[in-house]
């Protein structure tokens, strides 16, 4: 199951803005990054619906995985496992969150890998 598209970033500028004003979560195998969302810049991509809601971006380098049908699965997987655990009424706090992977085996430290992703994610306040 995919994260529905109201909650996903797009652009190069919401990246660039991410990056740049964002407060950092550091863990063995992942980053986090949280911005406070910028309305300006969705608006500027023509989106103009749910502009103050949450949204997240997961984002699986080459160094992960040479195979985009590999990377896709940890995409849609951590995907899943955000929506498991996501309370709909987290979902009006104007947050950006993106979700850099380390390099590393992910399917050797697979239990390890979606454990540290949500205490990450528990970090920032988002889920239960």
């Amino acid at each position: 199951m995919a994260l529905p598209s109201n909650m996903r970033l797009k652009g190069h500028r919401t990246f660039k803005y991410i990056h740049k004003n964002s407060k950092k979560y550091y863990g063995k195998l992942m980053d986090l990054k949280v911005a406070r969302s910028n309305p300006k810049i969705l608006i500027s991509h023509g989106i103009n619906t749910n502009i103050l809601d949450f949204k997240l971006a997961i984002t699986v380098s080459k160094k992960i995985s040479k195979k985009a049908v590999i990377r896709n699965k940890i995409r849609r997987r951590l995907h899943e496992l955000f929506l498991k655990d996501f309370k709909k009424e987290y979902n009006h706090i104007p947050y950006w969150v993106l979700v850099n992977l380390k390099v590393g085996n992910f399917f050797k430290n697979e239990s390890e890998f979606f454990q540290e992703f949500q205490s990450l994610i528990l970090k920032i306040g988002q889920m239960r």
